[in-house]
């Protein structure tokens, strides 16, 4: 079996492809052939060294974190799939591993695939579309949400999410994107660079999913007893949403119900599809040039294509 792994921390030059030998799963895991899996800023930023107070120093390292496949064998206590099935999921924060012919995670965090979704959509959605769904779980209908990065891949599952919740969405993207931007119903949108005073005091949620929106900026947004949620936590900001205040920093859990419903109502577009084979110049390309745009790479295994692409 091969996989992406690396040997150390690192830039896209420590990638490599390389034989492992999968694990039998443990109590409570499944093992799951791998169809297609997708790429999400998380996994270079693990790979670069960024988390690993939390990932820690042991070699060789696993990489990708979103898989779609059919499971392969079960561990003991898992009840809800079978050898088989042909399911979507997340691997294990720690252990990733899902850019490989091969992967065991945890039941809880492995759903059943829509039979009418490819592998290749499939493998798009668990981690943008859980960190969106419950980012934007308190959003109640009237409500007026902001999302900063509304086209990136958790920006445009919290346009829909937000929308579906009943909210009106205004957003933030390129601006030679906003016509893009309107078409998905963010209204009004704006360049990265807007003047926040413009739009002050007039949102329930803002939702900065890029990580780069400042506190000041964004509470100047905010209705009062409005929330501002980041998700690409850092120490600094993980003691911000720890003191009183509108400020919360998360990242997305997987909770097998959150999964289900993204499965079900959530499609993304892809951007570029690419075999196991020519993953790592296709990451090098999206971490350094963030190319492709548009829409998520999908690192397709043999025989990945399965439904309506």
């Amino acid at each position: 079996m091969k996989r992406l792994q690396y040997d150390r921390y690192g830039g896209p030059e420590v990638m490599r492809l390389a034989e492992f030998e999968p694990p039998r799963p443990g109590p409570d895991e499944v093992r799951v052939r791998v169809r297609a899996a997708a790429s999400n800023a998380l996994d270079w930023k693990m790979r670069n060294g960024e988390m690993k107070l939390m990932t820690g120093r042991s070699f060789p390292r696993a990489m990708g974190h979103d898989f779609a496949g059919v499971v392969e064998a079960v561990g003991a206590g898992v009840t809800r799939l079978k050898a088989g099935d042909a399911v979507l999921g997340v691997a294990r924060f720690r252990q990733a591993g899902a850019f490989a012919e091969m992967v065991t995670a945890q039941e809880k965090a492995v759903v059943l695939k829509p039979v009418d979704l490819s592998y290749e959509r499939a493998a798009a959605l668990p981690t943008v579309g859980v960190t969106a769904y419950q980012a934007t779980a308190d959003v109640r209908p009237g409500q007026a949400v902001f999302v900063n990065g509304c086209l990136g891949g958790v920006g445009r599952a919290a346009v829909r999410f937000a929308q579906a919740r009943g909210a009106s969405v205004a957003g933030s993207c390129r601006d030679t994107s906003a016509d893009e931007a309107r078409e998905l119903g963010v209204e009004p949108v704006v360049g990265f660079g807007f003047d926040p005073a413009a739009l002050a005091g007039r949102f329930d949620l803002v939702f900065d999913t890029p990580g780069i929106l400042p506190f000041a900026a964004a509470r100047t947004l905010l209705k009062p007893r409005g929330t501002i949620v980041d998700i690409v936590p850092t120490p600094a900001k993980m003691l911000r949403s720890a003191l009183p205040g509108p400020f919360r920093a998360m990242m997305g859990r997987p909770v097998t119900a959150d999964l289900e419903e993204v499965a079900r109502t959530l499609r993304l577009p892809i951007a570029r599809t690419v075999p196991l084979a020519e993953a790592i110049q296709a990451l090098t390309e999206l971490e350094r040039e963030r190319r492709p745009k548009g829409g998520k790479l999908v690192i397709a295994m043999a025989g990945g294509q399965a439904g309506p692409s």
